[in-house]
């Protein structure tokens, strides 16, 4: 019996190119998104 995974564990590459910024001509990416990302907390991204 499978279960399904998180969708923080999935990260389809358009997840992620459509949460890319460009700011001042660099390409960033909030730690929420970051943190969501990796599966953990901001703060402790952040950290």
């Amino acid at each position: 019996m499978s279960e399904k995974a998180p969708a923080y564990e999935i990260t389809p590459s358009a997840w992620v190119e459509n949460r890319i910024l460009l700011i001042r001509g660099e390409k960033v990416m909030l730690d929420a998104d970051l943190a969501t990302l990796y599966g953990v907390e901001t703060r402790r991204l952040n950290e």
